[in-house]
């Protein structure tokens, strides 16, 4: 907790807004997208499906894996408390809607589905503009997955593909030299080798059009760690610092720059 609040402090030292970018691009994202203070119908829904899920009591057996899909820990937990602590913010579910709607993927990856909070905001961002994005999700545990799909199908969110399977598996038997996303959401393993391992392997898929969204890129020491060799890895061009996400961009067209942002 300390490590958090000091890397906070730190992030509010240097962040800055839209007033001080020069970047069209990043000027244009942030007074266009980031900062729309405009109320969406889209947010209604992102609120009922997360309210649908406070509500849930069920109570199921999570499980989350290690390498080699080898399993390290079980237990029980409530649905709603799932919910309430592990799924993305509504805060932040709005804004990744708003950055989907703006963007307009065709693709997207999500690693780490849990209940689907993520999912239902990439999923209304790619509807709400006339298009369904093709959108894969990948999840560990089975059960949670299994609720995260049932929710899918009760809002018709039904251009999602939810995958069951240990992330780094998959990765490794899916042609990512042929396959391209437009838009990856990493939110399944916060440790600096896990993302640094997924953003090697991911690499083939990039085009100059690609957003890769990382969650808690301050986690922790080592998530720091990760997220400062991101930056400074030679396709990276422009990445954006949140706190608590790191955006990154491969436009071929951009100056290498970083930008610390308040939201």
């Amino acid at each position: 907790m300390f490590f958090q609040i000091k890397s906070y402090l730190h992030f509010l030292w240097h962040s800055k807004n839209e007033h001080a970018v020069h970047s069209p691009f990043v000027f244009n994202l942030l007074t266009k997208c980031f900062y729309d203070k405009k109320s969406k119908p889209e947010y209604a829904i992102l609120k009922k499906y997360r309210n649908s899920l406070l509500a849930n009591n069920k109570t199921i057996e999570v499980t989350d894996f290690g390498a080699g899909s080898k399993v390290f820990k079980s237990n029980t937990r409530v649905i709603s408390k799932i919910a309430k602590t592990a799924g993305i913010s509504p805060k932040r579910a709005e804004l990744l809607f708003r950055i989907t709607n703006y963007l307009q993927p065709d693709t997207i990856l999500e690693i780490g589905t849990s209940l689907g909070l993520a999912t239902s905001a990439l999923s209304l961002g790619s509807r709400s503009v006339g298009m369904k994005a093709k959108i894969i999700t990948l999840e560990g545990c089975p059960e949670t997955a299994k609720q995260a799909q049932l929710q899918f199908q009760k809002f018709n969110f039904n251009t999602i593909r939810s995958e069951i399977t240990e992330f780094s598996t998959y990765l490794q038997n899916c042609t990512l030299n042929t396959e391209h996303f437009s838009l990856i959401y990493f939110d399944g393993n916060h440790s600096k080798k896990a993302t640094l391992d997924y953003f090697e392997v991911l690499l083939p898929t990039i085009t100059n059009e690609t957003v890769w969204i990382f969650d808690d890129i301050h986690w922790s020491p080592e998530m720091e760690e990760a997220w400062k060799i991101i930056k400074n890895h030679s396709k990276v061009t422009v990445t954006l610092d949140t706190f608590q996400w790191g955006l990154v961009f491969f436009r071929r067209e951009q100056p290498k720059e970083h930008f610390v942002i308040r939201t």
